[in-house]
């Protein structure tokens, strides 16, 4: 897409980099992604304005005027992922507010990347959205051709379906997981990377199944039961919390 000066991120936690530590706060794939830009084309501005629980309304009504108003040469959105995992929601509601998000953003002078929703199939309880990501995934390719936007399909990354890729939470990615998806979407958008994100995992010992029963029971208790919790009672793990790189800035070295 040629040269690349100003770079915005918005979205949710998958954006934010939960949980991908950095020295203060997290990193995440779209700080990674930053910096493989910045490493092949120096000079680069990057702002994140993603916190962690936004649904498509506040990502669409908020951050998406804040980054046009920035004017960036590219802005990745990648929003619906929490409204799409809550009961009664419709995908088709949901992709219409995404579109009008991509559109306001192109009107702005912005090239979008969007991502298509994780194959969760493997996950207890997420499995049950399983249907829903696929049609929202769906209205997401459509999204992309009508507006010419990048598209990191993050559904067919087989490598993503393993454990590993994910934090023992099993709703955000690893490190290694969102060192895999900046790979990605380096590559879709033709900025040249070292590694390569296809690159296969060593092979595990299949898990015992009292072991993962057991596993399963500390994941209900530690972590499904109070993101369930948060969902009756219309809290989010994002109050309270401010974008961590509102403006657009220069890179801060990597540690």
């Amino acid at each position: 897409m040629g040269r690349i000066t100003s770079y915005v991120a918005l979205g949710d936690s998958f954006t934010e980099g939960l949980e991908d530590p950095a020295d203060v706060g997290y990193r995440g794939w779209a700080d990674r992604l930053a910096e493989h830009i910045e490493a092949e084309q120096p000079g680069l501005r990057y702002a994140n304005l993603a916190v962690r629980g936004r649904l498509i309304d506040e990502i669409v009504g908020d951050q998406v005027p804040r980054a046009a108003d920035l004017r960036p040469d590219l802005v990745s959105l990648c929003a619906g992922g929490n409204d799409i995992l809550r009961p009664g929601s419709g995908p088709e509601v949901v992709a219409a507010r995404l579109e009008e998000g991509v559109a306001a953003l192109n009107a702005a002078g912005a090239k979008v990347i969007l991502f298509t929703g994780f194959d969760l199939r493997q996950v207890p309880v997420m499995r049950l959205a399983h249907s829903k990501i696929e049609i929202f995934n769906l209205h997401i390719h459509d999204i992309a051709r009508r507006h010419d936007a990048h598209l990191v399909d993050l559904w067919p990354m087989a490598v993503l379906r393993d454990r590993r890729a994910w934090n023992e939470d099993r709703l955000h990615l690893s490190p290694d997981g969102h060192r895999r998806v900046a790979l990605r979407a380096a590559e879709v958008i033709g900025v040249a990377v070292e590694q390569d994100w296809r690159e296969p995992y060593p092979p595990l010992l299949p898990p015992q199944w009292a072991d993962a029963r057991r596993d399963d029971l500390r994941w209900a208790r530690q972590y499904l039961g109070p993101w369930i919790s948060r969902r009756i009672h219309g809290r989010s793990s994002g109050d309270g919390v401010d974008p961590k790189r509102p403006e657009l800035a220069p890179l801060d070295p990597v540690s």
